[in-house]
């Protein structure tokens, strides 16, 4: 399940937040921000590189998001958040405990 909430208040830059909570179980929060329409990609990895989850892939308005990640069927383990808008790439670790 991904929820989207768009904020009113324009962001100055880019930026990724770290997810919350984090560790989670299973599921948790992921915050960033665009200045302008840009296409954005949000997606997970395992730490063997495989992606698991892509929880974006879409052109976006400027603004503020929240997205929720459920990792109801994802072993324990380390996992990483990649942000990618434009020349924006920024990643987060992010810790599933069952």
């Amino acid at each position: 399940l991904v929820d989207v909430i768009e904020n009113e208040q324009l962001p100055v830059g880019y930026s990724v937040q770290q997810n919350y909570p984090n560790p989670f179980n299973p599921t948790t929060n992921i915050q960033f921000s665009i200045p302008k329409t840009e296409f954005v990609t949000l997606r997970i990895y395992n730490l063997l590189g495989q992606e698991v989850a892509t929880l974006v892939s879409e052109k976006l308005k400027p603004g503020n998001y929240t997205y929720t990640w459920n990792a109801g069927s994802l072993a324990s383990g380390v996992y990483l958040c990649h942000m990618q808008a434009g020349n924006f790439l920024e990643t987060r670790k992010m810790i599933l405990i069952r």
